[in-house]
């Protein structure tokens, strides 16, 4: 997790693309399929992310095998 964040932050895509290792490709990829973390869509048409969702969304992929 990034240092120094609030559960209320919210994160950029390329913020959480960074934290996940991810390409912003599979970020939209995965939004697109509906498999994404919730997004917040502000007027401009940016996307962001709260913390609490993206934490809460990791734990929902967790592996209980």
């Amino acid at each position: 997790m990034t240092r120094g964040r609030k559960g209320g932050d919210k994160l950029t895509v390329d913020e959480l693309c960074e934290e996940l290792r991810i390409a912003r490709s599979t970020f939209y990829d995965w939004r697109q399929k509906g498999r994404g973390p919730r997004c917040i869509r502000l007027p401009n048409g940016a996307l962001r992310i709260r913390r609490d969702d993206l934490d809460n969304w990791l734990t929902d992929c967790e592996d209980h095998a």
